[in-house]
């Protein structure tokens, strides 16, 4: 599908163009939970009419259905994608019994070791998908019903799993071996090394304080870890889908068993409003458009996530992976080259330290970028002031990306200050803010599990209805796999770097004589 040549596609960039917020409306949108303020973003009712018509043209509602039945829509990989079967959404009978199986086992174990007092210290070892899905959990919801002391190690650089033991007992830490295929090099080559450290701390067998989350059960008794202790997910978990499989047992275990089960149930909550919502009040849907029509047509590059709590630091780099891992695309299903910008970088910071690091380009850079604004209306602290300033600081930052400030607003406010007329003349284009920068504004009533799980479900959502507008497979992560193969290479076969290029060659052989 060739969106360029489509005509509901060309019908859509003109309305997107000719669209303007009425800045004295309010759009929003209620979602399992959440409040979606799209009030900022181009929209008309010109635009909802051809946004309709693009996602029929595109085959959205087929596509929603097959993504939730089971259908094979990674369709380069021949796999279903069925996260939304681990939290119970409409999944196929054999495949919910097989789910619900896997829950059963992770609560008897979370039950078992809660019941035995067991592990002061979990250490989480994964990467990627299988990293930052817990991580991001944990430190949102650490200071709710917080049971364990979690530590998580996944880079290959041993300071990260020096720092993940460093204090710790080591007969009273379970380690935690994430790998969706084992065989990641990071987390295997982690795990090795802590299994030594626990030897050195007396632990006389580690593989018994040793569990294994993966969709290769094979390889990780291979390794050595029991059956008992093997939690398996499957090849139709994606890992950046994966906080809602076995790779949430982590969660279950430093959080507690009913922290997990309520993530899932505000996920499946978020699935039931994607399946039944109408397009126009359709929270991911309508989100999804704002970014197709602001990256395809509006010509910006990048997405700015700036969650003002701290404690959603992480979600930054865990919604960077989701986005950029599944619509960092270059062709189409097909294999066809796409013939319009999309997949917009994603970056971003908490807020208010996001304001003092690159808002300055947001407001007057040549290009800025939409804002996905997310604060919480009730704090889990009983400062109201800092709360206040927080969520005053937030509303600021968006409305003033809207409204933006012209010359002549500029140059009255410099002179109300008491400069002169020619002083401000000088000084009132550096003071122009353009305006008219999209956002959004997502408002949870506080921060918890069953609003965190609908949140992320939201995104999941997004990205899948923007993967299916542009034609492209949001499920399989090639441009990932090609770069392992070279490491793999380079540290196999280091003595031969022929097919290298002369920088590669020289650094290689420069380590080589470094580590001699």
């Amino acid at each position: 599908m060739h969106l360029e040549k489509l005509a509901p596609w060309r019908d859509f960039c003109e309305a997107v163009r000719q669209a303007r917020p009425d800045p004295a409306a309010i759009r929003l949108i209620k979602a399992a939970g959440l409040s979606i303020d799209l009030s900022t973003q181009r929209h008309s009712a010109d635009f909802e009419v051809n946004a309709q018509a693009l996602l029929k043209v595109a085959g959205f509602e087929r596509a929603r259905a097959h993504l939730f039945d089971g259908h094979p829509v990674n369709a380069s990989e021949q796999r279903a994608a069925l996260h939304t079967a681990l939290r119970g959404s409409q999944a196929p009978e054999a495949v919910a019994q097989t789910v619900s199986s896997s829950l059963a086992r992770m609560g008897e174990f979370v039950e078992q070791t809660n019941a035995a007092n067991r592990y002061q210290n979990i250490v989480h070892l994964g990467i990627g998908g299988s990293d930052w899905g817990p991580r991001m959990v944990w430190q949102a919801l650490r200071g709710i019903g917080t049971r364990r002391e979690l530590r998580f190690a996944a880079n290959i650089d041993a300071h990260a799993i020096t720092n993940a033991l460093e204090g710790l007992d080591a007969k009273d830490t379970l380690l935690v071996i994430a790998s969706k295929s084992f065989t990641t090099i990071e987390s295997i080559t982690n795990a090795q090394f802590a299994l030594d450290w626990m030897k050195r701390g007396g632990v006389l067998d580690p593989l018994a304080h040793t569990v294994a989350l993966t969709a290769n059960p094979q390889a990780a008794q291979a390794f050595g870890v029991a059956p008992e202790r093997t939690f398996a997910f499957w090849d139709w978990v994606g890992g950046r889908y994966s906080v809602w499989s076995s790779i949430g047992l982590t969660i279950a275990l430093g959080l507690g068993w009913q922290t997990f089960m309520a993530m899932l149930a505000s996920a499946r909550a978020m699935d039931e409003h994607f399946l039944t919502a109408p397009p126009e009040t359709n929270a991911p849907i309508q989100m999804a458009l704002s970014s197709v029509a602001n990256s395809s047509v509006l010509g910006f590059h990048s997405e700015v996530i700036c969650p003002y709590d701290a404690r959603l630091t992480d979600f930054v780099p865990w919604l960077q992976q989701l986005q950029m891992e599944s619509l960092g695309k270059g062709v189409t299903q097909n294999g066809e080259p796409l013939g319009v910008n999309v997949s917009p970088a994603t970056w971003g910071m908490p807020g208010t330290d996001s304001q003092h690091t690159f808002f300055q380009w947001l407001h007057q850079g040549q290009e800025g970028a939409p804002v996905d604004f997310i604060a919480c209306l009730e704090p889990d602290h009983p400062s109201a002031n800092h709360h206040r300033q927080l969520f005053t600081n937030c509303l600021a930052q968006r409305a003033a990306l809207w409204q933006g400030k012209s010359k002549k607003q500029a140059f009255d406010a410099l002179v109300a200050k008491g400069m002169s007329q020619e002083q401000a003349d000088a000084l009132a284009n550096h003071c122009v803010h353009p305006g008219l920068r999209p956002s959004t504004l997502i408002v949870l009533p506080r921060l918890d599990a069953h609003r965190l799980g609908a949140l992320l479900a939201l995104y999941e959502h997004k990205v899948f209805t923007a993967a299916v507008l542009w034609g492209i497979n949001p499920f399989d992560q090639w441009g990932v796999e090609f770069g392992k193969t070279l490491a793999r290479q380079l540290i196999t076969n280091a003595s031969d770097l022929s097919e290298f290029d002369a920088s590669t060659q020289f650094w290689m052989s420069t380590l080589n004589e470094q580590l001699r």
